[in-house]
């Protein structure tokens, strides 16, 4: 399995000696970094495990003893208020409102060692979004972006969606050009009469006058790109032929048609906001979207957890164990990785509001098809719930191991603003150990 090169995560001895050269040759560091590039671009590619991603994301920080990993042992002040499951992994507890995805633990691998050090929603956010921590002296693409970047569109739909809108700047591009940015629905699958923005002609707009915009278009872009090549021309002239592909491609359209699933089909994921977004998922990695990202919920539960708890894991329940239930009965599981993450988990004692507060040292993640094991539990937290006591995750070898999954090498280098190449996953290490 491959593991990030040096050179991505520091310069070595040898690589001093060639700049060393490179400058008594008369070449710059430009020049040695875009020749180190050019290098590696003639890497094997990796063969792909999986055709698309679903990143189901919990916003807030969700907590690991109140799902993934509950402590029924503990005393009480660290257990807290929700009681436990069996599973269909012998041993294996989940949160007694988990009771759908306990019966497809046999199917899933969950993480139960996940790490990192940020305590603020927006620095946790930026980690579990790009693969690093922030950085003021650079924006750090998407793993969504950098999915569209590296594998592109099929089928004339968007290679990167967001369900139901873009959740945070850091789902964004980065350094990376803006025509790689997400395509968002902009609306709730779940609400009534619901479309997907910008996907119909306007009124009053018919094919033909639609096929002549867009030959005028065409004309008027043609010129402008003899007067400046910016990235904002470029990107602007990617998002108008996405968008005339969407409108102009009936299956690319029907893509988007929830409604065209019978309604058991919709009534087994939930008719809610979890349920109608994640079978939207399905049904556009089903499609040929590249990656979904998707977010439900609102989990920095500080005060009474219980409730909250209740309130937001009863629907997702529901809708991960269809999701995980459909993408297997159609044999779609096996090519399609579904992650489920939030920025961070929850302290490990219930504070004095009966809630919890934000905590980085541990908390849980799922992964499902791709690639990944079936019916595994990785690492452990302490009794407690304080910190990892067996094979930490770090956010770096999590993304490193879901890019490596989708057939993209986590230690290629992208070009950033200045001609300096950026390791796509710095320091990371593919996880063999949850892999199939």
């Amino acid at each position: 399995m491959e593991t990030s090169s040096s050179f991505a995560n520091k310069p070595s001895r040898r690589e001093f000696i060639y700049t060393g050269l490179a400058g008594g040759l008369g070449l710059t560091m430009g020049d040695f970094f875009r020749l180190r590039a050019a290098e590696q671009a003639e890497l094997a590619p990796l063969v792909a495990r999986a055709d698309s991603l679903i990143h189901i994301y919990l916003p807030g920080g969700a907590a690991a003893q109140e799902t993934w990993d509950p402590k029924p042992n503990a005393p009480i002040e660290y257990r807290g208020p929700v009681g436990t499951v069996d599973t269909s992994v012998t041993g294996v507890k989940f949160s007694q409102f988990m009771k759908n995805t306990a019966k497809v633990a046999d199917r899933i691998t969950v993480v139960r060692s996940m790490t990192h050090g940020e305590a603020a929603h927006e620095r946790g956010t930026h980690n579990m979004f790009t693969g690093y921590r922030p950085s003021p002296a650079l924006a750090y693409p998407s793993i969504g972006s950098v999915v569209s970047h590296e594998l592109g569109a099929r089928k004339d739909l968007p290679p990167y969606v967001c369900v139901p809108n873009v959740p945070t700047e850091h789902a964004g591009t980065g350094y990376l050009s803006t025509a790689y940015g997400p395509f968002a629905l902009g609306s709730d699958p779940s609400t009534e009469g619901f479309k997907v923005r910008d996907l119909n002609l306007p009124a009053g707009v018919t094919p033909e006058r639609f096929e002549r915009r867009r030959s005028i278009l065409d004309t008027v872009d043609s010129h402008f790109k003899y007067m400046e090549q910016s990235d904002a021309l470029r990107a602007m002239d990617s998002f108008y032929q996405a968008a005339y592909s969407l409108i102009s491609s009936p299956s690319a359209r029907e893509a988007f048609n929830l409604a065209a699933e019978s309604d058991k089909t919709r009534e087994t994921y939930g008719r809610n906001a979890a349920g109608q977004r994640m079978l939207m998922a399905r049904r556009l990695v089903e499609s040929g979207v590249r990656m979904v990202s998707l977010t439900f919920g609102g989990w920095d539960h500080h005060t009474n957890i219980a409730r909250a708890i209740e309130t937001n894991v009863t629907p997702f329940d529901q809708a991960y164990a269809a999701l995980i239930r459909d993408l297997d009965e159609r044999g779609m599981l096996d090519r399609t990785l579904v992650m489920v993450s939030s920025e961070f988990g929850r302290t490990p004692k219930i504070n004095k509001d009966a809630g919890r507060d934000h905590w980085p040292r541990v908390f849980s993640v799922a992964f499902a098809g791709g690639g990944f094991k079936r019916g595994l539990i990785y690492g452990t937290s302490d009794a407690t719930g304080s910190e990892p006591e067996s094979d930490p995750l770090t956010v770096e070898n999590m993304a490193a191991t879901v890019y490596h999954q989708l057939g993209i090498r986590p230690d290629k280098y992208l070009m950033s603003p200045g001609g300096r190449p950026q390791a796509i996953v710095k320091d990371g290490r593919v996880m063999t150990e949850l892999l199939a």
